[in-house]
């Protein structure tokens, strides 16, 4: 029997030995927090339960304009409503053990082992426990990633924290600097904002979300800012430090921005240092992640890795791909490599930005000749009906066969909605036969298909 041993048991870990437990194979997770790793405990799965609340909360605030009243409130509008935090924070926190538990059962299930603490290579077959010995024929490395400390704004978990600190703050922060502009402080500004926190976005670039579809980031920015947020653009953190019940982020050029907290979203670093990668020759990049191939196998041949730890677009859904792919390959199995034109995302913010495929800036750039159509949602009639303003479909085909090349999707609940786009790029399906699939009406399904229509019509292709 093949004996395995995986190293992190979030996504790319126990996704990983499900597979190589149903295949037969002796298996072994070793994780150091508990079954479902960051992912489950502390990032994304406690990060989208909060912004579920806050979604809600901005829904609700925002009735008034369907005709709903709400007593007690100035001239009919929500009154007295707020965020009660530590309720909202238990809620996350049980969430995320149920769903650490939920992961424990299945494993359990499977008969995949599961040893508690942290992992070392000390030979290239043995992974070390504290004073435990682990044989193993294959090894998958999923050890994931920690957020980036910026120098001179350290988190102390009170006032300067990261989003792992978050949940165990006893009530909203008043006034919350967010620094960095990228998925993880968007949502989270968004969300605290939607909760009733002043928030200030601290961006060094241009634009929020500066390496997404620019004209997704630029509907998200306009709703931001209509909602009350401070956008600060071309704005970079030199620091941070505590100042009384509150604290002061120093900028560059020398301004200073004064908040009752301070959320740092300033990337992550690969949990890869001390654990014994070089010495049995696994080789990982500059900024320490690990180097894998598209069936997620490192420099070492019995060796893989998989999720953030190897810096290949870290979203879940990707983890948990790559773990299954190297046990596949591993054991033995046909596999198909890692293709990530497939992989569809989302951004959970109000509204979501979903993506899969081609992008907008591969089209303008020349590296992909493509044909275009943006649907403002406005045009929805679903959408008109519940309120919805902000958002788009736009679709990319090819422009001599109209094969769906990809798409963006801006809207309420677009990680639902990109689910019909991405079939379509994966199975190469033409704007032709989505424009000829049933869509319900009224539904915001309905404006994929109505692009496909515009896309198809005879000037098209």
């Amino acid at each position: 029997m093949t004996r395995i041993v995986i190293i992190g048991g979030g996504p790319g870990g126990y996704e990983a030995a499900l597979v190589a437990a149903q295949l037969g194979a002796d298996v072994t997770v070793v994780e150091r927090d508990g079954p479902g790793g960051a992912c489950v405990l502390t990032d994304c799965v406690p990060s989208k339960t909060l912004i579920a609340t806050s979604t809600r909360m901005a829904v609700m605030s925002e009735s008034a304009g369907l005709g709903l009243r709400f007593s007690g409130g100035p001239d009919g509008i929500v009154g007295g409503l707020e965020a009660d935090m530590a309720t909202v924070n238990k809620r996350v926190k049980d969430l995320a053990r149920a769903q650490s538990f939920d992961v424990a059962e299945r494993l359990a299930y499977e008969e995949v082992k599961i040893v508690r603490g942290g992992a070392r290579l000390v030979e290239p077959h043995v992974v070390a426990v504290g004073e435990r010995r682990i044989r193993a024929d294959i090894i998958l490395l999923a050890t994931g990633a920690t957020p980036r400390v910026l120098p001179g704004a350290e988190p102390d978990g009170e006032r300067i924290l990261n989003w792992r600190q978050l949940y165990d703050l006893p009530e909203l922060p008043e006034e919350l600097i967010v620094v960095g502009s990228g998925v993880t402080g968007a949502e989270l500004a968004g969300a605290y904002l939607s909760l009733g926190s002043k928030v200030t976005l601290v961006s060094s670039r241009d634009r929020i979300l500066p390496t997404e579809d620019a004209d997704a980031a630029s509907v998200l920015q306009e709703v931001f800012l209509r909602r009350g947020m401070n956008v600060m653009s071309r704005s970079r953190a030199a620091g941070v430090e505590r100042s009384g019940n509150g604290v002061i982020v120093t900028l560059e050029d020398g301004s200073k921005v004064e908040g009752t907290h301070c959320l740092m979203t300033v990337g992550m670093v690969p949990n890869t240092q001390g654990i014994g990668l070089e010495e049995i020759g696994v080789r990982c990049d500059a900024r320490g992640f690990v180097e894998v191939d598209k069936v997620s196998r490192t420099t070492v041949p019995h060796i893989y890795a998989s999720g953030d730890c190897t810096g290949v677009l870290m979203l879940a859904s990707v983890a948990g791909m790559q773990g299954r792919i190297a046990m596949w390959h591993a054991l033995g199995e046909a596999v198909q490599p890692l293709k990530l034109g497939w992989v569809s995302s989302n951004i959970f913010t109000d509204p979501e930005v979903a993506s899969v495929g081609v992008t907008q800036h591969m089209v303008d750039s020349g590296d992909v000749n493509a044909r275009t159509v943006m649907l403002p949602l406005f045009t929805n009639a679903r959408a008109k009906m519940q309120g919805f303003e902000d958002g788009f479909v736009k679709l990319f085909c090819r422009p001599s066969t109209g094969i769906v090349l990809g798409g963006v999707i801006v809207a309420p609940r677009a990680s639902e909605l990109i689910l019909g786009v991405s079939i379509a790029v994966q199975q190469h399906l033409t704007v032709d036969q989505v424009a000829h699939t049933f869509a319900v009406y009224p539904s915001l399904s309905g404006s994929i298909t109505e692009a496909s229509r515009r896309l198809m019509s005879e000037h098209a292709y």
